[in-house]
């Protein structure tokens, strides 16, 4: 059973996740209000993953984030809250969450959030993915593309702009294993192998 740390200066939110959780056969490691109970915590309890709040009365979630990732790297660490421009969403996932969710996503976004982060894959909501896409055009600059084939670069525009690999795919009029091979080839040239972080870094 997968353990989860709540972090929230939110009472209310706190209690719904935890009975939400609970109902679906997750564990409650811990609920904290702010970045200092949370590692108290996690100097206690086992914990999988830790859904954390950024604004928060104390220390905050980037900071939290930062420090997490620092003392415990194998706990993913999903955002959940209200915020989503671009500096909260670049700090976030630079210093190291795994996911980034919106509090007005529901109930079984969460959810599915939660298991596919716990399955090795890293979540972003497509409202934050849409402001991603503003930053920066990645055809059209110096970055690290600037080694990728112009196949490459046209499906990193892509990526960049949220599409998954099937989209991908019919958008370009190949196949979806054809679209996995280029993205394994822009890993291996960026040596980035995240697809979150591969988008923040393709948007500098």
């Amino acid at each position: 059973m997968a353990r989860v740390l709540l972090v929230d200066d939110e009472e209310m939110l706190l209690d719904s996740l935890e009975i939400i959780l609970t109902l679906n056969d997750y564990e409650i490691a811990g609920k904290a209000h702010d970045g200092v109970e949370a590692l108290e915590i996690l100097q206690k309890e086992e914990c999988d993953i830790g859904l954390v709040d950024l604004n928060m009365t104390g220390m905050g979630g980037i900071e939290l984030i930062g420090k997490m990732k620092k003392a415990y790297p194998k706990v993913k660490i999903l955002v959940l809250t209200t915020f989503y421009d671009d500096k909260n969403i670049t700090s976030a996932i630079m210093n190291g969450a795994d996911g980034y969710l919106l509090k007005d996503s529901g109930r079984e976004a969460i959810l599915g959030a939660i298991r596919q982060m716990l399955g090795g894959v890293s979540v972003l909501d497509p409202r934050v993915m849409q402001r991603l896409t503003g930053l920066m055009n990645v055809s059209s600059r110096n970055s690290i593309a600037d080694d990728f084939t112009e196949r490459e670069k046209e499906i990193a525009s892509l990526m960049v702009e949220g599409l998954t690999n099937k989209q991908i795919a019919d958008k370009l009029y190949i196949s979806e294993g054809t679209v996995k091979n280029y993205i394994s080839s822009i890993y291996e040239k960026t040596d980035i192998h995240d697809r979150v972080k591969l988008v923040i870094e393709l948007q500098k």
